[in-house]
């Protein structure tokens, strides 16, 4: 036990392994709440007499302060120390939980999620950081599978688990669960975590400036980038001069930044990474990851209780089971690392993703309850192969003292990337399904005899049940009408998976760009 704990006199810790489950608790604790309150709003618009559309702020707020934390936790990290920082945001996240769960009105809620985002915004990047440089390159993949476990499992439980709770006790407790785990991922932290005698910690005092400049374009550009793809869709997107200004702000904002950050001495985010061409386009894989895992994911909960009937809980038991198949195939596929280029894993990951997602097109009313199972579990089995794998390709050249702004600019892409397959998958419904609508109902016509027939053979059934035939022929053509709206609605869930589907399939070109790396066997130098 005691060569357990004993300290590395390089890195300053104990066993990785250990420091790998100490990071992956808080990064799960904190991937779960961006997806656990999706399903409690209604209960907490209700008990906090608030309309369902104002609580939705309930989620921009988290996502808002989480998206403009997320590119800084390089430059925080190296004001306040690395495990300072870290352990600040696990303080700040866990009080700010409990602080949500007593909340007795909605702006107080707001304003407590708004503190909870900005202490989980620093949470995955530095645990990832952590992950890189505490295991040799031979272990390095195995470790981003850990990694993995909180990040693409977390997502896909976390609605199940918040309806659960929900159901069964009451929203608060969402907040409440966070605590103990808070607390647990403190003291091993305090025990386990040291920082590298490599990070040089800069203090004002030491001449290290804030650049106000490029924090506040970073906050306006990212904050209202945010708000426009979470309202977008509810507020009819370009139709809304709120939505408008929040793309005018958020663009003006970003592009100023950029120009900004390349010109700075010592930049708040340090965007010169992106010249690298592996970390450049592993980063752009990493956003369409998030754009295809958080829009599938959306989309099928929506598909199950809107026009299947399934509960909450049915519709969860249908996602279970292959975020338990992904859980299993994490970890062999960090070992498949050590026998294969990583991008070689990423093209398998993006051919199974994509065609599982195209699969998922086939999904009709009356398939069985199996069948969506495995279909959806085929689809998922493809994220094994691309996490880690694309995790350990942004890495190979970018060297370790470089790695807590790197975690943050990737750990961005994955965030930005599922707010936009959100918001593209709800759009894409809404104007697909008004399309298919168009074109079926032109052949609800008198001139159409298969409708006429259809219209007549209820109209004459329900008459037999009682109804005169002027009810009968309105109650049939009510049915039929109906009937319309829920196969149109189908078709625009077909359109989307279909759409999901090839957007993964054309991310297979740019593995090619990359440059070659061998498979992990030798020890991990800085490059």
């Amino acid at each position: 036990m005691s060569s357990l704990f004993k300290r590395d006199p390089e890195t300053g810790a104990v066993n990785s392994w250990l420091i790998a489950g100490t990071v992956m608790l808080a990064t799960f604790m904190e991937v779960l709440d961006t997806s656990i309150a999706n399903v409690a709003l209604p209960h907490i618009a209700g008990n906090l007499s608030a309309g369902v559309d104002e609580s939705t702020w309930v989620l921009t707020s988290y996502l808002v302060s989480n998206a403009i934390v997320l590119p800084l936790t390089g430059w925080f990290s190296t004001l306040f120390g690395r495990k300072r920082f870290y352990m600040g945001c696990v303080t700040i996240f866990t009080a700010s939980s409990f602080l949500c769960g007593l909340a007795p009105s909605l702006p107080l809620l707001v304003v407590f999620r708004i503190l909870q985002g900005a202490g989980g915004g620093g949470l995955q990047p530095v645990s990832q950081a952590i992950l890189v440089e505490s295991f040799d390159r031979r272990r390095q993949g195995m470790a981003m599978a850990v990694y993995g476990m909180g990040v693409v499992v977390a997502p896909i439980i976390g609605p199940t688990l918040g309806g659960w709770i929900t159901d069964n006790y009451t929203w608060r407790w969402i907040f409440f669960i966070n605590i103990p785990i808070g607390i647990l991922s403190l003291v091993l932290t305090s025990l386990l975590i040291a920082d590298p005698p490599y990070l040089v910690r800069r203090s004002l005092k030491d001449g290290m400036k804030i650049d106000y400049i490029g924090l506040g374009l970073l906050t306006v550009g990212l904050g209202f980038l945010q708000v426009m793809l979470d309202k977008g869709q509810r507020d009819d997107w370009f139709g809304s001069t709120f939505i408008v200004w929040c793309a005018l702000l958020a663009f003006g904002g970003l592009a100023a930044a950029v120009i900004w950050e390349l010109r700075q001495k010592d930049p708040i985010v340090d965007l010169h990474l992106l010249r690298d061409r592996n970390f450049a386009v592993s980063t752009l894989t990493m956003y369409m990851l998030g754009f295809a895992l958080y829009g599938s994911t959306v989309l099928l909960p929506i598909l199950l209780q809107t026009l299947m009937g399934y509960t909450a809980e049915m519709s969860g038991l249908v996602l279970s089971p292959a975020g338990f198949a992904v859980l299993v195939m994490l970890p062999i596929v960090g070992k498949l690392l050590s026998k294969f280029e990583a991008r070689w894993l990423v093209v398998v990951g993006l051919l199974v993703l994509g065609f599982g997602t195209i699969l998922l097109a086939r999904i009709n009313l009356n398939i069985s309850f199996g069948k969506i199972i495995s279909l959806w579990m085929v689809s998922r089995l493809g994220l094994a192969f691309l996490f880690v794998p694309i995790n350990v390709m942004a890495f190979s050249y970018i060297p370790k003292q470089k790695a807590n702004s790197a975690t943050g600019i990737i750990n961005l892409a994955r965030n930005i990337g599922g707010s936009a397959g959100i918001s593209f998958v709800t759009t894409m419904l809404d104007r697909r399904a008004q399309v298919h609508q168009q074109v079926l109902v032109g052949h609800l016509t008198p001139l159409d005899a298969r409708y006429q027939a259809t219209l007549n053979g209820l109209a004459h059934t329900l008459m037999r049940q009682g109804s005169s035939a002027a009810t009968a022929m309105q109650q049939a053509q009510a049915m039929l009408y109906g009937l319309l709206r829920q196969q149109s609605s189908m078709l625009a869930f077909v359109d989307n998976f279909w759409l999901l589907g090839v957007v993964c399939l054309a991310m297979i070109p740019l593995m090619f760009v990359m440059k070659k790396s061998k498979p992990q066997k030798g020890p991990l130098g800085v490059h």
